[in-house]
């Protein structure tokens, strides 16, 4: 599989693939697609584990595409403006995503629900408390708001962020919820909580929630005269 990511602010992934390749994605991703390519819905791996894609922000079924002969091509468009990062998974390397970062993969890669086990993430994380879980062997694509902001964290070195703005992280990084300190910080500062990053591991941060996106957009959003 070849792949070409082009556009701006509003990005398509483009795939080549050649004959029995096959690429997956959630439903409504999909923008065009070659006349040798095979489309196939499912679970992918059952009803549960569907069900629990939904509750981490995907759709119930994924759409299979496969190619029929060589170099057909698919283009997959992005939800929202931001961009598209592409993560090469070998097998014993994984990935955890924010609620509805999957765009697209190669079949042989293994799109989960990744829950926090840690009382503080369960509590206050809100959307941060359910993720998405990238895993097995191939490409996968992920969705991410506004640009990116790579950080590389060494052992023990920890980064206090937004919850909003976590695009992805390696698996190697300790997530947990932290309340903010102080009763002014509370009433004026930025949030009640900050999400707790500590290395060893990558992350990518997004610097424009879509959350935050839309509420920037309410003030200019006609208002019913009625």
């Amino acid at each position: 599989m070849e792949y070409e990511i082009i556009g701006g602010a509003f990005p398509l992934l483009k795939c080549k693939l050649q004959k029995g390749e096959t690429m997956k994605n959630e439903t409504g991703a999909m923008a065009y697609m070659t006349s040798e390519m095979e489309m196939e819905t499912s679970t992918d791996g059952g009803l549960m584990k569907g069900l629990g894609r939904v509750l981490s922000g995907d759709t119930l079924f994924f759409n299979f595409f496969t190619a029929q002969s060589d170099n057909q091509e698919i283009g997959f468009s992005a939800y929202s403006p931001g961009k598209i990062l592409p993560f090469r998974l070998d097998g014993s390397s994984t990935i955890i995503g924010q609620k509805n970062a999957f765009l697209a993969a190669e079949k042989s890669v293994d799109v989960d629900i990744y829950l926090r086990k840690k009382l503080g993430a369960g509590l206050f994380g809100g959307e941060g408390f359910i993720l998405q879980k990238f895993s097995g062997n191939g490409m996968v694509f992920l969705e991410v708001d506004g640009e990116v902001v790579e950080q590389e964290l060494q052992p023990g070195e920890k980064l206090l962020v937004d919850p909003g703005h976590i695009a992805a992280m390696e698996e190697t990084i300790d997530f947990d919820i932290e309340r903010v300190k102080g009763a002014k910080n509370i009433m004026f500062g930025e949030g009640l909580f900050f999400a707790k990053l500590q290395g060893p591991g990558k992350v990518w941060l997004q610097t424009m929630p879509l959350s935050r996106l839309a509420s920037a957009l309410i003030p200019y959003l006609p208002k019913d005269s009625g």
